[in-house]
């Protein structure tokens, strides 16, 4: 392949690594650390993520339990816990705070499943984006003959596709994690 097919190929890669990371922070009923993962702590005056801060453990499928390094921050991760719009109510068990997960119900894991689809139709967009930019440089360099522009462009079509059937199927994968009871 032609070093701007793999250029591009690269950075949707990079979109859709983008993609797993934002739907890994969607609630699907279990205990996942990664929830926690976008939640930030006000540390000192700068933010940070309570994974840095803290472990986070699984005793059991739908608990979660937050030990803290800093027994002095359990009352900051309280607060952002109860800031956010993870829909947890934390308990502060003094050095540690447990969080029970919730069953979903029927309303809210269509919810959750219709933003797993806004997800992967923005990093559809960003793929065609990314698309689009190669192609104009493609037609914009007179320096390919036009056999070979015309190579290049299928390439970079058939890496689009590529990309956007893995997009289509993480996400199909993610909404049967959501819809699972």
């Amino acid at each position: 392949m032609d070093e701007i097919v793999l250029d591009a190929q690269q950075r949707m890669e990079k979109s859709i690594e983008s993609l797993r990371m934002s739907l890994v922070t969607l609630r699907t009923g279990r205990a996942n650390p990664a929830i926690l993962s976008t939640l930030m702590i006000d540390y000192y005056g700068s933010p940070t993520p309570v994974n840095q801060i803290s472990s986070i453990m699984v005793p059991e499928p739908r608990q979660l339990l937050i030990k803290p390094y800093d027994r002095n921050d359990v009352k900051a991760i309280v607060t952002a816990i109860n800031a956010s719009n993870l829909g947890f109510n934390p308990i502060n068990e003094g050095l540690t705070i447990r969080l029970i997960i919730p069953a979903l119900t029927e309303e809210r894991r269509k919810e959750l499943s219709k933003k797993a689809k806004m997800y992967g139709e923005e990093a559809k967009v960003a793929i065609r984006n990314i698309r689009r930019d190669y192609v104009e440089v493609v037609k914009d360099d007179d320096s390919y003959p036009e056999d070979y522009q015309k190579k290049i462009l299928d390439d970079i079509q058939k890496v689009t596709d590529e990309a956007i059937k893995k997009i289509d199927d993480i996400c199909l994968e993610k909404e049967k994690e959501i819809m699972a009871v």
